[in-house]
């Protein structure tokens, strides 16, 4: 095979299954890293001759534990490997999960490693950055962008966690009922940037990273098995389910974005969104809000919209006011104004993002959010020159021709007749 543009994107969905089991293999963080780091490389050597293995997480494992054993027989030969007790080869990474809650054991090393990164003994931001870039093999600068801070900051940010986890000796077991509880939001809040991030790519050429959603949905449902009656898995499932039901009518042919209210909802999946639907109504049940249940029941009003002009947008804008009250943030209030441009016009929107200027002067959605709404104000100078900025700020090509798009309208308007 001369085209190994396929390993990539194989080598990432296998990172999650990969790292959990090495994890559980050698009971090291650094050393599940670098061993599968290692099996990545001898992966890139063999995979273009060979071809891709039947079982690629079994084939990462299998080789990273070989290399993980041969370096650590290379570094010392007074350093003894660990008893056989701790490096053990029971379960696997592909075995169909048998949660027994009774003795906190799972079979899922995904997810276990989920909750060990997220240990108390880290900050919630370090937590849930530190299981991006382990659990799912993000870059700096993806996991930033999600934080909305400056690659720099994060890089210490995670660096910190994995000192503090090495000096703390914090311990590579799975965590009790109890401790599982306490980790639960920041398992949960992982899974939701996960999911962003393969939702909205923000690195390559891709505008669209499918395994990602796909795997925060797998792991999402996993999280739902263990606490069945907690509401905000419940509408962070369904939160996931609603916004993925839509991906095969996002892009068109050629890979360029299409509006949600240009989307084909004849494409939209039924099945995903009847499932989104049933654990939004069964969790408003428990009459317990959270930022999750507010999030799906506004996908859940797009979702129920035949047409993109029967979308309830006063129904949006009530429900992104409770988010704002329960999760204040500049983004939350960014989408919001889309909604109120809706229901009272651009103007009344503008006003509102006008003070997210400064919070929001690195963010891609904001200026393009400020170039729409002063385009239909008809201040096109002024459109045009929030336009230049997202696209300065755009991660992807798609993001970038979205934005030339209404650039090359802008020219065609202001073209006399």
């Amino acid at each position: 095979m001369t085209d190994v543009a396929w390993i990539d994107p194989l080598l990432r969905s296998a990172r999650p299954q990969a790292v959990g089991a090495l994890l559980r293999y050698f009971r090291d963080l650094d050393r599940a890293e670098e061993a599968f780091q290692e099996a990545c490389l001898r992966a890139l050597k063999n995979w273009p001759v060979n071809g891709p293995p039947r079982d690629a997480v079994a084939w990462l494992v299998l080789v990273g534990r070989n290399a993980g054993l041969d370096d650590a027989r290379r570094r010392s030969k007074n350093d003894p490997l660990p008893a056989d007790g701790e490096i053990s080869d029971q379960g696997d990474a592909e075995a169909d999960i048998a949660e027994r809650l009774d003795n906190s054991h799972y079979r899922d090393d995904v997810l276990r490693l989920l909750f060990i990164c997220c240990h108390p003994d880290l900050p919630a931001v370090q937590q849930i950055a530190l299981a991006l870039r382990v659990v799912s093999g993000l870059s700096v600068k993806e996991i930033a962008r999600a934080f909305l801070v400056s690659e720099s900051a994060m890089e210490q940010r995670i660096t910190r966690a994995k000192s503090r986890v090495a000096q703390a000796d914090v311990p590579f077991e799975t965590p009790g009922a109890a401790e599982r509880a306490e980790r639960l939001g920041a398992v949960a809040a992982m899974l939701y940037l996960l999911f962003n991030e393969g939702y909205s790519a923000s690195g390559g050429t891709v505008h669209v990273r499918l395994p990602l959603c796909e795997e925060a949905i797998r792991l999402s449902r996993l999280l739902l098995r263990l606490f069945p009656g907690e509401p905000e898995i419940m509408g962070l499932t369904a939160l996931l389910l609603l916004q993925h039901a839509r991906a095969p009518a996002r892009l068109d042919a050629d890979g360029a974005i299409i509006l949600l209210e240009d989307q084909d909802r004849q494409r939209w999946d039924r099945d995903m969104i009847a499932e989104g639907a049933a654990l939004i109504e069964k969790a408003l049940r428990h009459r317990n809000p959270g930022p999750y249940q507010v999030q799906a029941a506004i996908a859940g009003v797009h979702a129920h919209a035949a047409q993109a002009e029967n979308t309830d947008w006063g129904e949006i804008d009530r429900l992104y006011a409770t988010l704002e009250r329960l999760q204040p943030s500049p983004v939350v209030t960014l989408n919001r104004a889309v909604a109120l441009s809706k229901v009272q016009g651009p103007a009344a929107a503008l006003a509102m993002i006008e003070p997210l200027a400064k919070p929001l002067s690195g963010y891609f959605h904001f200026f393009g959010v400020k170039g729409g709404l002063l385009m239909r104000l008809g201040r096109a100078d002024e459109a045009r020159i929030a336009f230049d900025q997202a696209i300065a700020l755009a991660h992807t090509p798609a993001e970038a021709a979205h934005i030339r798009m209404h650039l090359d309208r802008l020219m065609k308007d202001s073209q006399p007749a």
